[in-house]
């Protein structure tokens, strides 16, 4: 089990290693793959690693960031195997985002 900052009791079934990347519609209304809303909490992943749906909970390994329960709405082209592209509002939330280690927890 997860215990979030805020005191839910998170239960996941798998625990991956990934890199995290960011991207952001910057203000501007965007579409994930699912047909959703581009927003915080949607983010893009490899379906064939984790299916599309799938509920999540991901931290930084750094302890920097808990961008915290999301799902997967969206896929990109450069995002293969063991990576996650989160969504942020602006550009420059991604900017500093960067590239990190981070862990995802499939929930349940």
């Amino acid at each position: 089990i997860i215990t979030t900052p805020e005191g839910e009791v998170l239960t996941y079934t798998q625990k991956l290693a990934c890199i995290a990347t960011a991207y952001s519609c910057n203000g501007q209304p965007g579409i994930t793959y699912s047909g959703t809303p581009a927003r915080i909490g949607a983010i893009a992943v490899d379906p064939t690693v984790i299916p599309l749906g799938t509920r999540m909970y991901v931290v930084t390994n750094d302890g920097e960031y808990i961008y915290g329960i999301c799902t997967a709405e969206d896929i990109g082209g450069s995002i293969k195997g063991n990576k996650v592209d989160l969504y942020f509002n602006t550009f420059d939330e991604c900017w500093i985002f960067g590239i990190r280690d981070c862990t995802v927890y499939i929930l349940e």
